[in-house]
């Protein structure tokens, strides 16, 4: 089982009324809950570690979770509310307002690694809020003690990271335990100012990360590992918005390494050109098809054809 952990929050997306004003309209969002979801809706057994509110927006992320098949026995509902996020979609990358103070999600402090999880997958603002950072960094550890395979996605928001010294220091930390390390070419820039994607990958794997996939948006995507690197592009779609894109990319390279059975730290790390290209063709398939949808929207598996993926 692959368990998801970190924040789900409510995502209040522009949108138009019948009358033709504006407003806002209400989505399941969150990027660690997003992976799990596409995760359980592209068929791979799944658990979410995270705190749900008790509330209606608590219900509806629950309701998500639950019909996409994932295990919700390492979450637990808080009586505390959702975090609530404000989405502008003005600029290539969508902005946030988050409302967040006394919320589940960053209250959370997760438990010990359920038995039955192999691999844990986190980031974003689950390792940025308090006090459930700590925590997340803690079964970060303690997943790698246990010979699980951790994956990151920092999905980073400059504007809601409060210490950027300490979050670049815990990214520092998590990236030199982690086997699978996903990230934006937004993330780079603020990660690592002025560097290539190559000259960052390069510097994970020197020090034992064992596959770094980085997304470039209509470009598609590279992975790179200790012996290749493989370029991809994306399939051309009507993109509506780019909203949970990056998400079920995530969940769509997690499934596929997955199906090719790369999913332990020693498999990864000696994954093949077949595999790899497999897994990142289902990511970008995945990530391309939320686009034609507003909101985090992930595909099911039925939805996906990767005969019409775009040649590699």
């Amino acid at each position: 089982m692959i368990l998801v952990c970190g924040e789900g929050l409510i995502d209040f997306l522009p949108a138009r009324s019948e009358a033709g004003h504006a407003c806002y309209r209400p989505m399941v969002g969150g990027s660690p809950l997003n992976v799990a979801v596409g995760l359980g809706r592209l068929g791979v057994a799944t658990g979410f570690a995270g705190g749900i509110s008790t509330d209606f927006f608590g219900d509806m992320l629950a309701g998500a979770l639950t019909e996409a098949g994932v295990d919700l026995s390492a979450a637990a509902r808080l009586d505390r509310p959702s975090t609530l996020a404000f989405a502008s979609l003005d600029t290539a990358e969508p902005r946030y307002a988050f409302y967040d103070a006394a919320a589940a999600d960053r209250h959370f402090v997760p438990a010990a690694l359920p038995a039955a999880a192999t691999v844990l997958h986190t980031g974003s603002l689950a390792l940025v809020r308090e006090p459930s950072a700590a925590g997340v960094e803690a079964l970060i550890g303690a997943a790698r003690a246990g010979g699980r395979l951790v994956s990151l996605d920092p999905n980073i928001r400059p504007d809601h990271i409060p210490d950027e010294a300490a979050h670049r220091a815990r990214l520092a930390r998590c990236f030199a335990i982690a086997d699978l390390v996903k990230l934006s070419l937004a993330d780079l820039a603020w990660i690592a100012p002025g560097q290539t994607a190559e000259a960052f990958a390069a510097g994970l794997l020197r020090q034992g990360v064992g596959l770094v996939a980085v997304t470039r948006g209509g470009e598609g995507a590279s992975a790179f590992n200790a012996s290749s690197r493989l370029d991809r592009p994306t399939r051309a779609v009507r993109v509506v918005d780019t909203v949970g894109a990056g998400d079920a990319f995530m969940s769509g390279l997690l499934a596929g390494l997955s199906e090719a059975g790369c999913l332990t730290p020693k498999a990864l790390r000696g994954a093949g050109e077949a595999a790899i290209g497999h897994a990142l063709a289902l990511a970008l398939l995945a990530g391309a098809h939320t686009c034609t949808r507003p909101g985090a929207d992930p595909p099911w598996r039925r939805e996906l054809d990767l005969k019409a993926a775009p040649p590699g």
